[in-house]
């Protein structure tokens, strides 16, 4: 068993990246997310993971991320690493982006952090799957409104909505885990949640050629 940060996002993968990392006996000591000064998440609300932490009861940190950087993450990751003594990070990342490395295995290497990426190069099938075997209960939180509607934002990641999702991959050749950036996803519910969250306050927000969720007194919401 190792002490571990989990870098979180409050996404679906980041949650069973979480799930799978205890099963396997880790020692999650903290949530971790990093971001740049005066973060506006659009896909990531803030008060939404702040909340996922306190139904979790584990202490959660945004961390400031200022260029360059590389040097950024890794001072941040050695600041992390003497404050929790932690001897890995667990990320939800599935595969590359673009083609390219992986940033947080690259930062971590000279640290002699280990990086456990439980969900790394599984299938797509095999891991919307085991949001449901384990019961995770996710919405999404937005959406590229180039690959799907902005009606999407907010809906449940239950089997119905799975399957039409792959379909819809299947069809239109997109990453049926949202992994390209199609969408991103905030649980709600799942393993160690003290209670189920609620969306309440909440509606769909438009920028570009997103669609999300927004705070319900924001000025450029979507009635």
């Amino acid at each position: 068993m190792s002490r571990v940060i989990a870098l979180w996002s409050g996404g679906k993968d980041a949650m069973l990246a979480l799930c799978l990392a205890r099963e396997l006996g880790h020692e999650v000591v903290a949530l971790i997310t990093f971001a740049p000064p005066n973060p506006d998440f659009l896909a990531h609300p803030l008060p939404l993971v702040r909340r996922q932490a306190e139904a979790l009861g584990l202490p959660h940190r945004v961390v400031t991320i200022t260029a360059p950087f590389e040097q950024g993450y890794e001072e941040a990751l050695a600041d992390l690493q003497r404050e929790w003594d932690i001897e890995g990070v667990v990320t939800g990342d599935i595969d590359r982006v673009d083609g390219s490395d992986n940033w947080i295995c690259a930062r971590c290497r000279p640290l002699g952090l280990f990086v456990h990426q439980p969900l790394w190069q599984q299938t797509r099938q095999s891991l919307l799957e085991q949001l449901q075997a384990r019961g995770i209960v996710a919405h999404l939180s937005c959406v590229d409104t180039r690959t799907l509607a902005p009606n999407w934002v907010g809906r449940t990641l239950d089997a119905a909505t799975l399957a039409e999702l792959q379909q819809l991959a299947a069809a239109k050749g997109f990453d049926a885990s949202g992994e390209q950036g199609e969408y991103h996803s905030m649980v709600m519910d799942g393993p160690g949640f003290a209670a189920p969250l609620s969306l309440n306050g909440w509606r769909v927000g438009r920028q570009e050629y997103l669609a999300y969720l927004a705070e319900e007194d924001a000025s450029h919401l979507v009635s």
